[in-house]
């Protein structure tokens, strides 16, 4: 499989992961942790991608801001999965490999593979995906399952 498809693949599977999360989330008591933190995965999707596009220039964006209310996380979520889907649907294999630089937060500027600042969303997804499933699980609702092994494996009897 060539690296393209994989890191669409891990999108993907990290889209519906995200979006079960977000449907029990209109169910928590105390919404706000989880929101925030969903709220931070679109955030950091949207800076990556403006650190890439605007460099040397730091674009300026906070990780944690905007707060999205409860009933617009599903649109700015697929808003901010869209726009990477298709800056590397727009990308040859290639490309994938090239060092891209950004500004950090320390106002250096550093630099790393493109694919792997794609891992980095995908990763960072899952770790948040995670505190919000303790979260769930903690205000008494029960997660739902959503490991990537329950996306691929298949019963053989």
């Amino acid at each position: 499989m060539e690296m393209r498809q994989y890191l669409i693949d891990t999108f993907a599977f990290n889209d519906r992961a995200n979006r079960q999360v977000l449907a029990k989330l209109a169910e928590l008591p105390e919404k706000d942790e989880c929101i925030r933190l969903f709220s931070h995965l679109v955030n950091s999707q949207d800076k990556w991608l403006a650190r890439i596009a605007q460099y040397p220039r730091d674009p300026g964006m906070s990780w944690w801001e905007p707060l999205y209310p409860l009933d617009a996380l599903e649109r700015e979520w697929s808003r901010s999965l869209g726009a990477w889907l298709e800056f590397l649907r727009g990308k040859e294999e290639g490309a994938l490999f090239d060092a891209v630089q950004w500004v950090g937060f320390d106002g250096a500027h550093w630099t790393a593979p493109l694919k792997d600042i794609a891992l980095q969303l995908n990763y960072h997804s899952i770790h948040h995906r995670a505190q919000m499933q303790s979260i769930l699980r903690t205000q008494g609702l029960t997660p739902d399952f959503v490991d990537y092994i329950g996306t691929v494996y298949r019963r053989l009897d």
